[in-house]
Order: structure tokens, then sequence, then C-alpha cells
């Protein structure tokens, strides 16, 4: 069982959004950030709060709370 104990649920705080940390930034800012700024060391100038270890937990717990949904194949034509 992986455990997150970076992301954290607080309803008084972001609408009870997980958040990095306590912190006033969400995993999903955390996520859109991964794909404006590729390169890490661009992401950490724009948010020097975080680290790795952030990183690492931000992408595992979207990862643990997708849905994978099978859905059937139609027959070829």
């Amino acid at each position: 069982m992986v455990t997150f104990d970076r992301i954290s649920h607080d309803p008084a705080k972001m609408n009870g959004q997980p958040c990095i940390r306590g912190m006033r930034l969400t995993v999903r800012r955390v996520l859109e950030a991964l794909g404006r700024y590729p390169d890490r060391h661009q992401l950490f100038a724009e948010y020097p709060e975080l680290d790795e270890e952030d990183i690492r937990q931000v992408l595992a717990f979207a990862a643990a709370n997708l849905d994978d949904k099978l859905l059937p194949l139609r027959p070829a034509g």
C-alpha cells in the first residue's frame, strides 16, 4: 500500500482539494505545472517550495486516483 504523507486534505483549505504538505498548492496545480515545465529546473524555479519527493507523490497520487475502465471493443466492420 502506498502512503502519501505529503498529500493533505483539509475541507477548510482550497475547498478540500488534495494539497502538498498543507500548503495552498494543489495536486492539480502541480500536475499542470509538470506539463508546462518539463524541465524540472524550471519547475523548481517557479515553485521553490516543491522538492523531488513532492513530485513523486503527486504523480503516484494522480495515478492511484484514476479510474481504469475496460471498454469492450466493437467487432471490426
